[in-house]
């Protein structure tokens, strides 16, 4: 009889064969990954998203750097977030960073080599003088300051979509945030079809996309594999995997901290459905350890939000580098 570590180690085997071999995996195949469960099938998950990164990603770990460009009141009320208007969070507000500010921001990561500069703005959507004023501050950074540029400026339609590209800007993010059949119960003032019609209207402008989401909001492993199937309609080259660090004043304060091997092991998950997409580390891997941090580099996760400037990166560029290396990549 075959007992369970010898069928789950069977199925990655299969699994990790048909991957190495550029064939697709299909949903029956990813969903049954993410529902194993012995000791051994899960080391076997890590082992095979280890060799796939290896096979299919390159050396060069994807650097990239944010700032805040406009905090603070935002109108949604999705249930993780400092700067919903529906929390008291007590988050710094603000309309619109200064210019010399972002500037000095682009020019410190650019010249300690970190590859790209997004500006993130709160809000359902940036619209008016202040997409007119980010638009500048991008439009230089991009003449001037020698670093690959990006935004993420919530729910945009296809014109205001045009007007960031002439500034130079050719990645947009849009996080999906979550499964969507967990979406509603997090967040109730926009929908996941509204972020899936800007991502489309990007990528007609252009845009390659960077689309995620958050985990440890109450998902379960079979969801943040929902998560990963849905993004492959959308076709990103990089998924950010952000760890939720529950902040005070939200809905979440309360929500019990998804373990390091439970972090590591759904990295490997998206590894397998992702193959050669970058997984870039964002916020919430301050709390994990070194170790932690090493392992899911290893197994796939290949670029990361850095930066000497971020409190929420919790390392230095120079920390961030070492650990790069340490890992097996190029920084």
């Amino acid at each position: 009889m075959v007992n369970s570590s010898q069928h789950d180690t069977a199925l990655v085997a299969e699994a990790l064969g048909k991957v190495l071999a550029g064939e697709p995996l299909g949903e029956d195949t990813l969903y049954a990954l993410a529902d194993i469960d012995s000791p051994e099938g899960k080391e076997a998950l890590i082992e095979g998203a280890a060799e796939i990164t290896r096979k299919f990603c390159p050396r060069k770990f994807d650097s990239c750097s944010i700032v805040n460009a406009r905090s603070g009141r935002c109108s949604e009320n999705c249930k993780w977030c400092a700067q919903s208007a529906h929390f008291n969070t007590k988050c710094e507000v603000y309309d619109l960073i200064d210019s010399d500010e972002a500037r000095h921001v682009a020019r410190y990561n650019a010249e300690r080599g970190v590859g790209r500069f997004s500006m993130v703005a709160s809000g359902k959507a940036t619209r008016g003088k202040t997409l007119d004023g980010i638009c500048a501050i991008l439009r230089k950074v991009n003449e001037e300051d020698n670093i690959e540029t990006c935004a993420s400026l919530g729910l945009l339609g296809e014109d205001e979509l045009r007007k960031l590209w002439e500034t130079g800007a050719r990645r947009y993010h849009c996080n999906l945030e979550t499964a969507p059949s967990y979406f509603p119960a997090l967040c109730s003032t926009h929908s996941q079809d509204e972020k899936l019609a800007t991502i489309a209207a990007a990528r007609k402008v252009g845009f390659k996309i960077c689309s995620g989401g958050i985990i440890g909001m109450g998902e379960t492993r079979r969801q943040r594999m929902e998560l990963a199937i849905v993004l492959r309609s959308i076709e990103p080259v990089s998924i950010p995997i952000n760890v939720l660090s529950p902040i005070p004043g939200t809905p979440l304060e309360g929500t019990p901290l998804i373990e390091e091997d439970e972090i590591v092991l759904t990295v490997a998950l998206f590894r397998f459905a992702h193959p050669s997409v970058q997984l870039r580390f964002a916020g919430g891997r301050a709390r994990m350890s070194r170790d932690a941090q090493l392992k899911a580099m290893r197994s796939g996760v290949n670029g990361a939000i850095v930066g000497d400037l971020l409190t929420t990166i919790g390392s230095t560029i120079a920390e961030d580098a070492a650990l790069v290396a340490e890992a097996g990549y190029d920084f």
